[in-house]
């Protein structure tokens, strides 16, 4: 039984203090008799102990392990010892007169007890119904924490993957840009490495990157077509999650170059409007008769799209459209302030 009481957290003995108070008062309040009496505090305590044992003991151990036969034969013996001891000791010792000459039906004395014996355990079976869902919430707070983690780690690898294999290219080739890729692709990394660990940042910041991340592509264009990143005046108040919006420059560099080898046109704008909402166009020039649709998929549009619906539930628009050669995406978010 020490055991027992120990396991009990103090926030749970407090609230079952108080209900015990509040529901003794109910249980012995009369107008004609406003004071306290033994009898009415003996027999309240006699129900708040036989409470206490199917709350504390029988759910715990047979009802919550489903061991539901033993907990309904529990039940019935504890009715059948309140009906006993009700009726054959405590009445006979506080109501020694006429009233304890008499022994009352089973149905009518359990109609009595049961109401308060009921409310004290429903209330347990809320406070841990209470403390389970605070236990689920936690959990998928961490099994969603560990998941964005995952998809997050993906997205370097991912990008390194794609440009270190055209570094290669250009150092094989003894390029002169081979030092202007290499520093735009430190400055990348930089970011990526340091700056983003939080799961939100500045979207100034991220649109530094950005611009960083084009640059570092548009060297590989060279004389082959067009790229121009547009973005207004852009609130210094507003976070959003690091590298959503990379994957989709990243892509729209990625089809373009591999289905064109001239009259390659991407455009990126961002823009921010009055109530926070971001919105981000990026389109892409491509030929789909090439053989642009063996080129790999990647992990990258499933990773973003799955971030965005943890991060975002409710809060985005994603829209992604084909037509006449031209790749569009548009994405609507809708920003938080930092805080």
């Amino acid at each position: 039984m020490k055991h027992l009481f120990s396991k009990i957290e103090r926030k749970e003995w407090l609230f079952q203090i108080s209900l015990l108070i509040v529901i003794f008062f109910l249980f012995s309040f009369d107008k004609h008799s406003p004071d306290i009496s033994l009898d009415r505090l003996v027999f309240f305590t006699h129900y708040a102990l036989v409470s206490f044992i199917i709350s504390y003991i029988f759910i715990p151990t047979l009802f919550y392990k489903k061991r539901y036969k033993e907990f309904g034969i529990a039940i019935v013996l504890t009715l059948v010892y309140l009906y006993i001891s009700e009726e054959f000791v405590l009445e006979k010792i506080f109501y020694a007169g006429e009233r304890g000459k008499y022994v009352s039906n089973v149905f009518f004395t359990l109609l009595d007890i049961l109401p308060i014996i009921i409310i004290l355990v429903s209330f347990k079976l809320g406070w841990d119904a209470h403390k389970k869902q605070g236990l689920v919430d936690k959990l998928e707070s961490t099994v969603k924490e560990s998941e964005l983690r995952f998809l997050k780690s993906q997205i370097n690898p991912h990008f390194l993957f794609n440009n270190l294999n055209n570094l290669y290219a250009y150092a094989i080739e003894q390029s002169p840009k081979t030092p202007s890729i290499i520093l735009e692709l430190s400055s990348v990394l930089r970011y990526m490495l340091y700056d983003c660990k939080e799961d939100f940042v500045l979207l100034q910041s991220e649109i530094e990157h950005l611009k960083h991340f084009t640059a570092l592509n548009e060297l590989q264009i060279e004389n082959r077509g067009e790229v121009r990143f547009n973005t207004s005046k852009i609130p210094a108040n507003y976070v959003i999650a690091p590298l959503i919006l990379l994957m989709f420059i990243e892509n729209a560099f990625k089809h373009s170059t591999a289905s064109q080898s001239t009259d390659i046109r991407i455009n990126v704008d961002i823009q921010v409007n009055s109530e926070g909402v971001l919105d981000f166009v990026c389109e892409n020039s491509f030929l789909s008769s090439s053989n642009n649709q063996n080129l790999s998929q990647g992990i990258g549009l499933a990773n973003v799209k799955k971030r965005l619906e943890i991060l975002y539930p409710d809060k985005y628009s994603l829209k992604i459209d084909d037509y006449n050669q031209i790749y569009k995406v548009n994405l609507q978010l809708q920003l938080s302030k930092k805080e």
